[in-house]
């Protein structure tokens, strides 16, 4: 059976779109959305297993790299897998990318297990390389699946199926978090890989019975110095954008800008050889293509905006709202099912209507909307607020998910449409990396100047110690003290002032127990407390320097030892131990001028120095409890105020690091709102190309497809 060919199609090109009936290309869909499944959950579910991972594998020095190496391989092999699928076909692609998935997770679940002994230096290294052959499976599955909806749909109905692939981006991102913590906390972490292994292989076995090739017809030999190129200018540049964005080395560092040195040398010996071969990985002939250039450039800036978006807004709940680093995938929840709700429904009216942007600029304005308001958030804004924030975000950027990819593979002749797909998924990963670097510059040259003037306002709050500390604190942050942060983690989230309050009380607690009766348990639990630890050490010291049974009872030790010493220079009758007590400047004044008036003649007389033996003991007894309760209330009283003060300091700092991080996050949402704003112009500039529709172009009739 033959059927008609676009011009200027490569010979044995077939359009699946037309050949494959409804059936098969539902099965085949399945299989897909399986595959690309499986690559999205991977980025979510790991996350929340990390804790217990760096726990076994003693690793925390690896903790970034473990998604790092994952990124590196991913993005900058997106581009080639894309080529190589227009030349050979999707099927054999994507089965591949699974293959090399699915060898990486089973690595990845036995990384740290004795057989493995010490490859690679270790657990925590070898789960960071096979995490890295994860992502070269990975990149095949994202940058394929997407093309494969192009061979399977006319371009009429592709937006709907898109949309379906943005959703299952949202629907991984809710279930990974809870997947994740369920299998580490009920099973092992090593299952948060070990269960790509099932749905990857029935991903493999729908594809393998019921997917035909998808080739294009291309006929040609591969650029293998163009991928060689486009690897050694994406590893690099994505090397320096890490390590000088996460504070690695200095972005004025020899490693960094010798990195951006490499990346740019390569990315000219890139464009150079793509202009000579006659296969590139990139044709640069598509620039050329009005909705290539400006999609690219506006994914590029999507890109950009919807990492920042998304990463900033999980600071701010773990920052502000004081939701759990565990629990931030969760909270953004309701981001995911707005953008879910863009996606389908976006790419429902667009296959309708047969038109996509309008509702790209819908959507990207919406988008805006949905940053200016983020962009008022402060402290005190409601986590209800908050939510319909997220959710009126996620709506704006629901269409372009979708619609991008569409706009592009409507654009390219349909053996292209691998290189255009991938290519445009590649610019908005480049776009993501290079957000995130320069927002998280933004964010902590921001954070210290907002540190700094929100700790000098709580100190303007205040009085005495408090307020000079509060002011300490401050110009030490504004000043570069110990970090930018002053100290301050970013990724704990802080204590609520009910936290700070019920600490604080367990401490004035033990140390009323410590100060009355000595008790060793509230002496340990004084040392160890939190805000004890943070202080000088010799005042630390003056907390817990308590003598055993209390200070009441070390003063009635000391009264009834100075009694003991007493009776024994009075009974001895010598005059000159009498004076060297009276000397003696730790009694009490008025007890040495008794003594000093003791007549020498009298200390002669048995009867006479049982006397005034008898007056000094009935006034050290009736002094003795009144100092024990006046000494052991004033020790009290001076170990409280200072806990008191402390607990001051702590509900200011926190509040003056809630109010930082949120000002400093609403700020770059005002970045944002300009990223967006280039996004939308870009999209403007896109030709609005009408989808056409079944049976325009004299389509022959479906036939069912078994291979």
């Amino acid at each position: 059976m033959t059927h008609a060919t676009p011009s200027g199609a490569p010979e044995g090109h077939i359009d699946y779109s037309q050949t494959l009936d409804m059936r098969t290309k539902r099965i085949i869909l399945f299989g897909v959305l399986l595959g690309l499944f499986l690559s999205a959950l991977d980025q979510t579910i790991v996350g929340t297993a990390m804790p217990r991972i760096i726990s076994e594998l003693q690793g925390l020095n690896l903790y970034a790299w473990v998604t790092t190496s994952y990124l590196l391989a991913n993005t900058a092999l997106v581009p080639i897998y894309g080529k190589l699928s227009d030349l050979y076909g999707r099927k054999p692609i994507l089965m591949f990318g699974i293959t090399v998935f699915l060898i990486g997770s089973a690595l990845c679940g036995m990384a740290g297990e004795p057989f493995l002994g010490n490859l690679f230096g270790g657990g925590m290294m070898q789960l960071v390389v096979f995490r890295g052959l994860q992502g070269v499976g990975g990149a095949a599955l994202g940058s394929v699946a997407f093309a494969i909806i192009a061979d399977l749909f006319e371009p009429a109905e592709r937006p709907k199926y898109q949309g379906l692939f943005g959703a299952v981006f949202g629907l991984s991102s809710v279930i990974g978090p809870l997947a994740g913590g369920w299998l580490t906390d009920h099973v092992s972490w090593r299952w948060v890989f070990y269960v790509n292994l099932p749905l990857g292989l029935l991903a493999l076995a729908f594809l393998w019975f019921k997917m035909p090739r998808l080739q294009s017809g291309l006929k040609a030999s591969v650029d293998w110095l163009g991928a060689a190129l486009i690897l050694i200018f994406a590893v690099p540049l994505l090397l320096a954008l890490t390590w000088g964005a996460d504070g690695t080395y200095d972005w004025t560092s020899p490693t960094v800008l010798g990195l951006f040195a490499l990346s740019a040398a390569a990315l000219v010996g890139f464009l150079a050889s793509q202009t000579r071969h006659p296969s590139p990985i990139i044709p640069l002939h598509l620039f050329r293509n009005p909705t290539f250039l400006w999609g690219s450039l506006a994914r590029f800036l999507f890109g950009a905006a919807f990492l920042g978006a998304v990463l900033f807004l999980s600071l701010y709940l773990v920052q502000v709202q004081g939701v759990s680093a565990t629990q931030a995938g969760t909270a953004t929840i309701p981001l995911t099912f707005g953008l879910i709700f863009g996606a389908v429904t976006s790419g429902q009216i667009a296959s309708r209507f047969g038109k996509y942007k309008p509702l790209m600029l819908f959507g990207l304005m919406v988008m805006i909307l949905g940053f200016w308001w983020l962009s008022t958030l402060n402290a005190d804004t409601s986590y209800t607020s908050v939510i319909i924030r997220m959710v009126l975000l996620g709506l704006g950027m629901g269409p372009a998910l979708p619609l991008y990819t569409t706009a592009l593979q409507l654009s390219v002749k349909p053996w292209e449409i691998g290189v255009a797909t991938s290519a445009g998924q590649f610019f908005q990963q480049m776009g993501s990396t290079i957000g995130v670097a320069i927002f998280g510059a933004i964010l902590t040259s921001g954070l210290t100047s907002n540190l700094g003037t929100a700790f000098a306002e709580q100190a303007r709050a205040n009085t005495g110690t408090v307020a000079t500390t509060l002011t300490s604190i401050g110009e030490q942050v504004s000043h570069g003290g110990g970090n930018s942060s002053g100290g301050i983690d970013r990724n704990a989230a802080p204590e609520t002032n009910a936290q700070i309050t019920e600490r604080f009380d367990a401490l004035r607690r033990n140390l009323t127990t410590l100060v009355r009766t000595g008790d060793p348990a509230a002496r340990e639990a004084v040392r160890t407390d939190k805000f004890v630890t943070t202080l000088p050490a010799d005042v630390q010291k003056r907390f817990t320097d308590i003598p055993e049974g209390g200070v009441a009872a070390a003063v009635r030790q000391g009264f009834d030892q100075t009694g003991a010493a007493i009776e024994a220079a009075i009974t001895s009758g010598d005059p000159a131990r009498v004076q060297a007590l009276a000397a003696n400047p730790q009694l009490p004044a008025d007890l040495r001028a008794r003594l000093a008036a003791i007549p020498a003649a009298a200390l002669q007389s048995p009867q006479a120095r049982a006397q005034i033996l008898a007056g000094i003991q009935q006034g050290l007894t009736a002094g003795r409890d009144e100092a024990a309760r006046t000494a052991e209330q004033q020790a009290l009283d001076a170990a409280l105020a200072g806990v008191n003060d402390g607990e001051k300091i702590s509900l200011a700092s926190t509040r003056a690091v809630k109010v930082a991080f949120a000002d400093t996050v609403a700020h770059i949402y005002l970045y944002c709102i300009g990223v967006g704003i280039l996004a939308l112009l870009a999209t403007l500039m896109m030709p609005n190309l009408t989808m056409p529709r079944r049976g325009e172009a004299g389509a022959p009739a479906p036939t069912h497809v078994e291979l």
